[in-house]
């Protein structure tokens, strides 16, 4: 596809594309590149870009560069797409205040070059994307929902209450007219306020996504055509054999350890995928809620990275509140349910449900911007993907999901020039993605020792003090 034409599309859906015009043309050469579309890696190719996009792919003795191209020696090197992280929250009331010194250059880092952010403050975010369009500001593309919608009192910041129908088609207008991407759901949101606001959002032609609300089934959601569910958030539910009970009354993690029904899920998991409903289980965080007790964190090198409101005011409002209110199951219930996750991402996969990867980074307490996606792959192999489709859950699916395969997702002619260049083989052991050499972030090149200058400068905005936040409500689940 022509680059201006490609560039047009993805600026019409949203998607920033930080820098783009703002450096030379650049190639990597003799480098092995990664197809995510599930073709054999190409070894000793040349790729070059240009202005923000690739503008060439062939084998290195067929493409010599132009004269005044930047090159990149990338012999025993691994070329892949820039990754997906498709559940953040960026800035998020007094749990996340905004600092982009910290949050945002840690994506970049660590190789995540677009981010969806799933629920935040809309005129921060909006002034970011505009800031890293115009290349004022380092940071990933975004495609942002801001204010999610809730119940009448809401639980989180960066919220907008629901009581009645026509709050939640009021709602979704606005948040229409403001220019947001897409719709997010929370788990207030009482029942016709949901069916309400997904009735507004077809009609509008935008996705809605997020949880499956308390009182609300996920077969339901689905059939209703909530675009993405998080969390397995009413998946457990609706595989159990009280199914009604727990939609009218209180849930109970162990309630679903003991009344799941293979026969119940397995229906499920066919309706997904007649359904293609996306799934972002952030296992990451899943793990970390649930075995917030059982996980060691006090020798976290990472913890290096976290601003002092982290520290001192979001991870221990989470520790408090998930082991009062969340985690009162015995601990081997809740291993048991985490190796559930794990089990039932794997049977959903086979099935033919779409994944993508995705963290709800930065709030959950030892969750990292960048760094748990590389995680996140990890734990999808741990469930039984391959290191292949593990990576193309923050590759080529962000690119589907998005409508953008034309565009971006993969190392191509025509498509974005967001790239990773690794160390190792991705195929080979899926946490070779950590082993990042450098970051191509539409067009503007960060080698190893930039991105290594770019985590002192994050660890040195880190320790900053922080300026004094006004309360808010206290946290209570997954966001």
């Amino acid at each position: 596809m022509h680059k201006l034409l490609a560039a047009a599309l993805i600026i019409a859906a949203g998607i920033v594309l930080p820098g783009t015009g703002h450096a030379a043309a650049l190639a990597f050469t003799h480098v092995t590149v990664i197809d995510v579309s599930g073709g054999a890696a190409q070894p000793d190719m040349t790729v070059i870009t240009d202005r923000g996009h690739i503008v060439a792919v062939a084998s290195s003795a067929a493409l010599r560069p132009p004269a005044g191209t930047m090159i990149i020696p990338a012999q025993g090197k691994y070329l892949i797409p820039g990754l997906w992280d498709m559940h953040v929250h960026t800035v998020f009331g007094d749990w996340l205040p905004r600092n982009e010194r910290v949050t945002l250059p840690l994506f970049v880092a660590n190789g995540v070059t677009g981010v969806r952010d799933m629920g935040g403050d809309l005129a921060d975010l909006k002034e970011w994307r505009a800031a890293i369009a115009a290349g004022r500001l380092l940071g990933p593309r975004m495609v942002i929902a801001g204010p999610m919608l809730d119940g009448p009192v809401p639980r989180f910041p960066s919220s907008a209450p629901v009581a009645t129908p026509a709050d939640a088609r009021r709602i979704v207008d606005e948040l229409h007219a403001q220019g947001v991407d897409f719709i997010k759901i929370q788990s207030l949101i009482p029942r016709d306020g949901y069916f309400a606001a997904a009735d507004e959002a077809k009609k509008l032609g935008i996705p809605f996504v997020g949880h499956v609300p308390d009182a609300v089934r996920a077969s339901e959601a689905s059939n209703a055509g909530q675009k993405s569910i998080e969390h397995f958030t009413g998946i457990f539910e609706g595989a159990s054999t009280i199914e009604d009970q727990l939609i009218t009354g209180p849930k109970s993690l162990g309630v679903n350890v003991k009344t799941f029904d293979p026969e119940r899920a397995r229906q499920l998991v066919d309706l997904m995928a007649n359904n293609q409903t996306w799934q972002v289980p952030t296992l990451v965080w899943e793990r970390g809620q649930w075995l917030v007790d059982d996980i060691d964190k006090t020798r976290d090198p990472l913890t290096k990275y976290a601003p002092q409101a982290w520290k001192e005011r979001t991870w221990p409002m989470f520790v408090r509140e998930i082991m009062e209110g969340m985690d009162t199951d015995p601990l081997p219930v809740r291993r048991q349910f985490v190796q559930m996750e794990l089990d039932m991402t794997l049977a959903m996969f086979r099935a033919g449900v779409p994944f993508m990867a995705g963290t709800d980074t930065a709030a959950g307490v030892h969750v990292f911007p960048g760094f748990s996606l590389h995680e996140e792959l990890a734990l999808f192999v741990k469930a039984g993907l391959t290191p292949l489709q593990a990576l193309q859950t923050a590759t080529l699916n962000p690119a589907r999901f998005l409508g953008h395969v034309a565009d971006m997702g993969s190392v191509a002619e025509g498509k974005v020039a967001d790239l990773v260049l690794l160390d190792a083989n991705p195929l080979e052991d899926i946490n070779n993605t950590r082993r990042i050499r450098g970051v191509l972030l539409a067009g503007r090149y960060f080698d190893r020792a930039a991105l290594d200058r770019m985590l002192k400068g994050i660890e040195t905005a880190a320790a900053e003090p922080e300026p004094g936040a006004k309360q808010g409500p206290q946290p209570a689940t997954s966001k």
